[in-house]
């Protein structure tokens, strides 16, 4: 089996310094697991590693598509899989950092199979979305598959359009084909789990929004949009980024965007976190600044008696 090494958590939990820290002290890679750092143009809104942090540690899967691309679990899969491997026969290990749980799920336990979708189902359900709007979707969609609604945003389209069209396709909810999907895995995985306090990580998102804010956000949400894309592309619907596009338009002032921005955020991480009492971890940290040497002989430890 090949060893692997997970670092997850909520947003803004503090995964990416752990994962620096970390792969400097082992010499190796990060690859991200974050379904929004993949586009480029989108830095800030996104909380990519910058350019100082990535000079440091190289990093995989990140700038990889631009936001008219739609990207998912499975190309996940296809993308991460080469780079663990070719770790391994490089005496590497591989730690796989980020908050897209889905993601981790599916390159651990692999993708259920079923048969083509006939792509008229996914234009039909988008046509609905246009007419209908995404709350009735997502409204349908916690009907049919509860446990899969509740694991992603009330806003998140291409979520909400895969769930409802697996269960239009297969008669199945998606939740369901995870429970039935055979568990054999290649790797040998350490995982760990960032747990903050929930004062703790609501005030470390309340801060990452504003720290945004200083940064340039809202320039660089300009910028995309005059390079030709809109608020319907795929990548500007991203939290952190629609909130904003109203200031844009004038109808919602900076101060209301940030609030709501700060809101949805704590939202989502509320969502993660609950995620993640369903997994099972090597490692659970409840504060910054564990000592990475002692992290490392867990590790260690571990895959030692293996």
């Amino acid at each position: 089996m090949i060893p692997l090494i997970t670092i997850e958590g909520a947003t803004a939990s503090g995964k990416t310094a752990l994962a620096l820290d970390l792969a400097e002290a082992l010499q190796t890679s990060i690859i991200s697991a974050d379904s929004r750092q993949v586009y480029t143009e989108l830095n800030i809104g996104t909380a990519k590693a910058s350019e100082e942090e990535q000079s440091r540690v190289k990093h995989h899967l990140i700038d990889i598509i631009d936001p008219l691309q739609i990207y998912n679990a499975g190309s996940f899969i296809k993308d991460a899989e080469p780079i663990i491997k070719q770790n391994h026969d490089c005496g590497k290990l591989s730690i796989v950092c980020g908050g897209t749980g889905l993601y981790i799920k599916a390159l651990l336990e692999g993708i259920f199979e079923h048969q083509p979708i006939d792509p008229e189902l996914r234009t039909k359900l988008k046509a609905r979305l246009d007419t209908e709007g995404t709350e009735i979707l997502y409204r349908e969609l916690s009907i049919l598959d509860p446990v899969f609604a509740a694991r992603i945003s009330s806003n998140d389209v291409q979520r909400i359009l895969r769930g409802l069209e697996i269960y239009q396709a297969t008669g199945k909810a998606i939740s369901k084909h995870w429970q039935e999907q055979p568990r054999d895995s290649i790797y040998s995985t350490f995982r760990i789990l960032i747990d903050l306090t929930r004062d703790e990580l609501y005030a470390r998102i309340n801060q990452r929004v504003e720290f945004m804010l200083q940064q340039g956000l809202i320039y660089e949400i300009t910028q995309v949009l005059n390079k030709g894309y809109s608020s319907q592309s795929p990548g500007l619907k991203t939290l952190g980024y629609k909130e904003f596009i109203p200031y844009l338009e004038g109808s919602r002032s900076l101060e209301e965007c940030a609030d709501i921005t700060a809101q949805h955020t704590r939202n989502y991480a509320k969502r993660q976190v609950t995620w993640y009492r369903k997994c099972d971890f090597d490692l659970t940290i409840t504060s910054p600044g564990i000592s990475i040497s002692s992290v490392i002989d867990r590790i260690t430890a571990k895959f030692n008696d293996r």
